[in-house]
């Protein structure tokens, strides 16, 4: 067997062996015509990583480009490690959502693990302290020992490294549907928190500066994992483990201590993780951005196990390592702050004047390449887009109501649901305490974290139905958007902007590539109502299996501020005699619904309408409200209509229940999804300020102190369940199904 350097590259082109490491025939060509001379293998290698979909974007950059990116809170939109918003005070939220969802799926714990060590990492490069996590998952249906299986690792993955690395995991959503079976969705988000004056940027600036390189050793682990990233999930995809990398949170605990000290010391110039692609990335990126070249020797790189080639050094995806620029003759301040921390720190390279990347191994020269083609000038795909095949005709289908005969056992089916039903299975196995600034933990609308020494809080949340965005990506994108802002609002705080996690199956697919072009359309048209700019995020195609593509799910991760902590809102309820109001008219809202699945086993129709103009007018009241000191409770309504909401606002305070008196057909009262609803608690004497600040409210019921949900609809009680055994159902579907035989 030929070793890797000894494949010249005139075999590698005669027996295309590019085509396997991802590179298109037309791709490979166009390698040959910048370089004026076909490839070496490292380099073929190194333009397989950075033009593959998972670093270059080459499919979704077009689409990307109608995203509003810029605002008045904007510091920094994408393009860097993370975004940042200005939340007053010097002070700063830095944000950001990525996937891990191939490397999840055949190797679940790592998978997970890795992706949060990975997206703290793209947080700490930006100088920022993380201070939270959330996480965005999706599944198959729990009725087979793999989809248990993936689903208990990644949990275990996720908080195995999240605990452990000191930042606590605050938030999140999980959904399950069959169409996630073979290829689950592992979306973990990092928010930090930083000072104007701090901000760093990833640059490689100054010629003659010296290239450090920090942190773990490389091994081979992760070896072509942005290329695996960038393909179909085959059937045979446990040969990708080698793909999958290691990692190591008590390194990259004090790898965040160490960089967060360095950020001080003027000597540092820039710094980036080494993310995807590894050191090829990283390095090639910096350079790109500052408009310089960048020379380095690999006999200088920390190396884990011997003998590594060229190819392997610069694929590989080993964990925790980060690369920084230096000013010349300043490197051995920086290295001593590594080695206080007990990490390693050498230089491994230089800025040059001319604009490569050129890497250097005993003594030859294995890689030559012009910095920008592989980054700024990396192809840009064009794909056909075609509508979808079934839309036209979910189109044509009429707003029909399910039928339902008892709706209190549909109630009771539906907080079952495992979509609906309590994640506490999860989120107890989060550490979400530590740090001490968590104020509202996992279960609810939002997350809301702190500020140290102010007077201000954050909140955060995840959010994304994808059962609407398959019916109608472009109205589904809209809701996805907007839902995520209600949950802010919900909370207390005025919305700031969103890192997106876009998450589709194969581009290449004109009507997968219509889903994408169509959400995004929807959730840029959210942004600019609703002024959330997007200031980072990740794209994460080729999500299918078995010839088979997931629905379109761009998950939406927001962060709001509370510029006061008196305006923390629970959305629970809070005491008896509290009125009860919803926000919002009622209309027959089932396509893509809970109540439809259940009912029917399927989703089809027009997904639920949505009107944003009607939603920031009814976002922006709420919130007032709440600022007025008249809101005691605020929850959104989303899955499974108003039934589940009330449901829901009475299992976290105990003895209380609910009286309520509702209008209109029956199941549409109870369980449609129409859009831009809330539901709110006021305390007595407060009614008519509540009134007067918010329009489309109308009372339904009362607070009541003897554990009981009362549904009344046009004079008839239709629903008289007790709450304790309503919250036993809700808590015990996810544990019970888990310990079922599949």
């Amino acid at each position: 067997m030929l070793l890797t350097h000894e494949i010249s590259p005139e075999i590698i082109e005669k027996d295309a062996i590019y085509r396997d490491m991802g590179l298109s025939d037309e791709e490979f060509q166009l390698v040959k015509s910048i370089l004026n001379r076909r490839p070496n293998f490292t380099e073929t290698g190194i333009f397989s990583v950075m033009w593959s979909e998972h670093c270059s974007y080459k499919t979704s950059k077009p689409l990307l480009k109608k995203f509003p990116t810029k605002a008045p809170q904007v510091l920094q939109g994408p393009g860097e490690g993370a975004g940042v918003i200005d939340i007053g005070d010097n002070q700063a939220v830095v944000f950001k959502i990525e996937s891990h969802n191939h490397p999840s799926a055949v190797e679940p714990y790592q998978g997970a693990a890795t992706g949060v060590g990975g997206i703290i990492r793209d947080v700490f490069s930006m100088g920022a302290r993380p201070i939270a996590l959330l996480n965005s998952l999706r599944f198959g249906n729990m009725t087979t020992d793999h989809v248990k299986y993936l689903f208990s690792e990644v949990v275990n993955g996720i908080a195995g490294y999240g605990n452990c690395v000191g930042v606590p995991t605050v938030g999140g959503e999980v959904q399950f549907d069959d169409c996630y079976e073979d290829n689950p969705l592992v979306n973990a988000m990092c928010v930090g928190l930083i000072n104007h004056d701090e901000i760093q940027k990833g640059i490689a600036e100054g010629i003659g500066n010296t290239v450090l390189y920090a942190g773990a050793p490389t091994g081979r682990d992760g070896i072509h994992g942005a290329t695996f990233a960038s393909g179909d999930l085959g059937e045979d995809a446990a040969k990708d483990r080698p793909a999958v990398q290691v990692g190591d949170p008590f390194m990259e605990k004090l790898l965040i201590e160490a960089c967060l000290e360095v950020i001080h010391l003027d000597a540092l110039v820039g710094m980036q993780d080494m993310g995807a692609a590894g050191l090829t990335s990283s390095a090639s990126e910096m350079a790109s951005k500052a408009g310089t070249g960048l020379e380095m020797d690999l006999d200088l790189v920390p190396q884990r196990e011997q003998k590594m080639s060229a190819y392997e050094l610069m694929l590989s995806e080993s964990q925790e390592r980060m690369l920084l620029v230096v000013k010349k003759g300043r490197e051995q301040e920086i290295i001593e702050v590594f080695q206080k921390y007990g990490l390693q720190a050498v230089a491994v390279g230089s800025v040059i004047q001319k604009k490569v990347f050129r890497i250097k191994q005993h003594g030859t020269i294995m890689a030559n390449i012009p910095v920008d083609a592989l980054a700024e000038e990396a192809p840009v795909n064009h794909l056909p887009s075609q509508e979808a095949y079934y839309y036209k005709t979910f189109q044509q289908m009429e707003n029909t109501t399910p039928l339902v005969e008892d709706h209190a056992d549909v109630l009771k089916q539906l907080l079952q649901q495992p979509t609906i039903a309590s994640k506490e299975w999860v989120y107890d196995q989060y550490d979400s305490m530590v740090q001490t600034n968590t104020v509202v933990s996992p279960g609810s609308d939002a997350a809301v974290i702190r500020i140290k020494g102010t007077n201000k809080a954050l909140a955060m949340t995840t959010d994304c139905n994808s059962r609407y965005i398959y019916l109608d990506p472009e109205t589904g994108g809209k809701i996805a958007v907007a839902e995520a802002a209600r949950n802010i609002i919900c909370s207390g705080a005025k919305p700031l902007g969103l890192t997106d996690g876009l998450n589709f199956g194969n581009p290449t697919n004109p009507e997968v590539f219509w889903q994408m072009e169509k959400s995004i359309e929807g959730m840029s048209a959210a942004c600019t109502v609703l002024d959330t700019p997007v200031i980072s995020g990740n794209v994460s195609l080729y999500n299918q299996s078995k010839g088979k593509a997931i629905f379109p799910t761009p998950v939406v991760g927001m962060v709001g501020l509370h510029e006061s902590l008196e305006h923390i809102t629970p959305n629970h309820f809070q005491a008896a005699g509290d009125t009860i109001y919803v926000i919002g008219d009622t209309d027959k809202a089932f396509g893509g619904s809970e109540v439809q699945n259940l009912i029917l086993g399927k989703y089809e129709g027009k997904a639920p309408s949505i009107n944003l103009q009607l939603e920031r007018k009814r976002q922006q009241q709420v919130l007032t409200a709440i600022h007025h000191g008249v809101i005691s409770s605020a929850h959104d309504l989303a899955e499974g209509g108003l039934a589940v909401g009330l449901a829901e606002s009475l299992f976290q305070v105990a003895n209380l229940g609910a009286s309520i008196q509702l209008t209109g057909e029956p199941t549409v009262a109870l369980f449609s999804e129409t859009q831009s609803r809330f539901i709110v608690t006021v305390k007595k004497g407060k009614e008519a300020r509540f009134l007067e600040l918010v329009e489309d409210a109308y009372e339904i019921g009362k607070v009541t102190n003897d554990q009981t949900l009362s549904i009344g609809v046009n004079g008839s009680n239709i629903i008289k369940e007790d709450v304790h055994q309503l919250r036993e159902l809700w808590k015990g579907a996810i544990p019970c199904l888990l310990k079922s035989r599949a």
